[in-house]
């Protein structure tokens, strides 16, 4: 198949992106660099030994993005594009709803004008809000407490409008919980412009020096140590997640929805001893207040995802902080 993937140069689009090249697929990325690198092109060309198409270009630029996709006439999207810090959408809500909606909108416009009817979007777990019962599983309320969130399920509705409209769309939503790692080779990883507003970044950014320290929000939840706990997902399982759930997409109707997690959650403290124990290192942290917008536990039931194409998580939290930490070795260098 040929694939346009929108921020196949970010952190899971590039994981994702070869997944698909070593499958036989053509690729084509679209990435507006916002919050990634150029380099990390070449890094996949180094790791898949295969060229491909890219296109520095914001989804907002209708008009631009619907002469890629008349040149290059996917047979599916993936749509990991998108403004993701929960703390900056609390801040600024318009720049959230007027990238991640607008840019899905535009999007959606440009699949439309070529054809093209089959998308899969990176959608969160933030959109479920506060747990009524745990694990989440995809018939939990949607209740998101922050603009991230919101942005997520309003492009959410906007897919089940579209997917609904012909008989021809398809959409699959996958709902992340917490990506971390980075790929085997330490080539690519999760590298963010600026401070990492994501965890483990942070906590790998301390290890090697780069960060003087870690704040972790929150130390008065009700947790095993008081501090937040989260469902972690190695970058590779949920990579792997959607080339499998591309391969069956043919399976739903119109649209369909998936978490995508381990189903057990570590809490901050449990996920700086694991690193310290993988790199070596001494991670030093403060303890601060609640962050905004933030839930005390999230895990995900992944069930469903099991079931429609036989996919599960093979890597523990050892696992991936040890990828973590060689990435970040690499990196630091």
């Amino acid at each position: 198949m040929k694939i346009l993937i929108t921020g196949g140069l970010g952190y899971i689009g590039s994981h994702t992106a070869i997944q698909f090249i070593n499958a036989g697929h053509e690729i084509l990325i679209v990435d507006n660099l916002s919050n990634s690198k150029l380099d990390v092109y070449k890094s996949i060309k180094s790791i898949t030994k295969t060229d491909f198409s890219f296109e520095e270009l914001d989804l907002c630029e209708t008009k631009a993005l619907i002469s890629v996709f008349s040149s290059f006439l996917p047979d599916a999207v993936i749509h990991f594009a998108g403004l993701k810090a929960v703390g900056e959408s609390v801040e600024d809500p318009i720049k959230y709803y007027d990238n991640n909606v607008g840019g899905s909108i535009s999007l959606l416009k440009a699949m439309e004008h070529s054809g093209c009817h089959k998308i899969l979007f990176s959608s969160s777990a933030t959109v479920y809000g506060v747990p009524e019962y745990l694990p989440f599983d995809e018939q939990h309320r949607l209740d998101p407490i922050n603009p991230y969130g919101q942005s997520k399920l309003m492009t959410e509705l906007v897919l089940k409008d579209w997917a609904k409209s012909k008989e021809t769309n398809q959409a699959i939503i996958l709902r992340y919980f917490n990506p971390v790692g980075a790929h085997k080779s330490g080539f690519i990883g999760e590298d963010p412009l600026g401070v990492p507003n994501n965890l483990m970044p942070f906590i790998s950014q301390v290890a090697s020096g780069r960060l003087e320290e870690l704040k972790v929000f929150g130390s008065d939840y009700d947790t095993r140590d008081g501090t937040g706990e989260r469902d972690y997902i190695h970058v590779e399982d949920l990579s792997r997640a959607h080339l499998l759930s591309l391969n069956n997409i043919n399976k739903i109707d119109s649209i369909d929805y998936f978490n995508v997690g381990t189903g057990s959650g570590y809490t901050v403290l449990e996920c700086i001893k694991a690193y310290e124990k993988e790199s070596g290192k001494n991670i030093k942290y403060t303890l601060a207040a609640r962050r905004d917008g933030d839930v005390s536990i999230s895990y995900a039931s992944a069930n469903k995802i099991k079931e429609f194409c036989d996919w599960s998580p093979e890597f523990d939290l050892e696992a991936m902080c040890k990828d973590s930490w060689n990435w970040e070795c690499k990196t630091s260098i």
